[in-house]
């Protein structure tokens, strides 16, 4: 299966890194579908295709990763270039706030696009457009160091920096399962509220209400899913991405994507994300003491050599895709991750890129 991602990272001469992304079969087919449907050039609303392809382009240049720019740019390079007007300047605003500095993109940001003439729909789109992209960005930019971290050597030894011990609970944390509360991030469950006006399940389309059931038990009263319904397609491909990164079946164990997924909502200052994902650490692992150490500071968080590793690496590719390269990856390596636990560890740290962004532009998290 050639996609994208494929094409711009070289893989034909980096058969390990291909044997791996084969193994993601699910999650390479939901990626093309999302930014097929989201540059697709009929897709309905009020953005156009060279707007889409003008943000996708701003976003990937923003996120330091020429390979994807240059490929939105050469398509944009074949339309009509976007209407300078007021209206158009509030959308590359947004888009770059968002793609930079995605904690500071608040309600008045949002709002000013609604003020500028865009319906809610097409302020959901663009939002999603966004979030893909820097997501794409990043799952680029890690790809592209996998395959230059090159095959495992056979028979390499993972580095033993220190022998596992049995788990001694700290004793100035709560116990697992009890919320934990750490420098204004906390593990307990905490509700979100939309910015914008959300999908009536009552007055909803067939195919809104047919994505809500699929989407989620509790989407017809989630805020969340009831924003993100004004685009009901967009929706359902990212659930599909978001299923085939989260939830596929070996590779790396389930407690440490959702760590990797943790480190970088604490990153990008989303409490929301932070929470729902660190109490899924927490379930999963039976303990708190690496969340707690996230939520106190990241960089130096981490309980083990492997764990060091994982949450180094998902930081680096957060903040700066554009330098991101194999030197980032070969302390996991180092730690025994193989290929496909490597990938696995990318691919859930580039896509909360997406999943922080919508969570952090659109609405805001509500505390009990």
């Amino acid at each position: 299966m050639t996609d994208t991602i494929d094409r711009l990272t070289h893989l034909d001469n980096a058969p390990h890194a291909q044997a791996a992304r084969q193994q993601r079969a699910k999650a390479i087919a939901a990626t093309q579908a999302c930014e097929d449907l989201l540059l697709a050039p009929a897709l309905p609303g009020g953005l156009p295709l060279p707007e889409r392809l003008a943000v996708a382009q701003a976003v990937a240049d923003a996120s330091g990763v020429a390979a994807l720019a240059a490929h939105y740019g050469a398509q944009l390079a074949r339309l009509p270039a976007p209407v300078q007007d007021v209206r158009w300047q509030a959308i590359t605003r947004f888009a770059h706030l968002l793609a930079t500095e995605p904690a500071s993109a608040d309600r008045a940001a949002l709002l000013a696009l609604p003020g500028a003439g865009l319906p809610t729909p097409d302020v959901v789109l663009l939002a999603q457009l966004i979030g893909f992209v820097a997501y794409q960005a990043r799952l680029v930019a890690g790809v592209a160091a996998l395959a230059a971290l090159g095959p495992a050597t056979q028979g390499a030894a993972p580095a033993q920096g220190e022998l596992d011990a049995p788990f001694v609970h700290p004793a100035n944390l709560p116990p697992p399962g009890e919320p934990l509360r750490l420098n204004g991030y906390t593990s307990e469950t905490l509700d979100w509220k939309a910015w914008l006006p959300v999908v009536d399940p009552a007055t909803a389309s067939a195919e809104q209400n047919a994505v809500l059931d699929a989407s989620h038990p509790k989407a017809r009263t989630s805020d969340f899913y009831l924003v993100l319904a004004h685009q009901p397609r967009v929706l359902a491909e990212r659930s599909q991405a978001f299923n085939a990164i989260m939830y596929a079946p070996g590779g790396l164990p389930r407690a440490e994507r959702e760590l990797a997924t943790t480190v970088v909502s604490r990153i990008n200052g989303c409490v929301y994300c932070a929470s729902v994902h660190a109490q899924r650490f927490e379930q999963l692992a039976k303990r708190n003491d690496v969340i707690a150490q996230v939520f106190t500071d990241p960089d130096g968080a981490g309980t083990s050599v492997r764990e060091r590793a994982i949450v180094q690496a998902s930081a680096a590719l957060t903040r700066a895709p554009g330098g991101f390269g194999p030197q980032h990856l070969a302390p996991l390596r180092a730690a025994g991750l193989g290929d496909l636990e490597l990938l696995d560890t990318l691919h859930a740290a580039a896509l909360f890129a997406w999943a922080n962004r919508l969570m952090l532009n659109l609405g805001e998290a509500v505390h009990p």
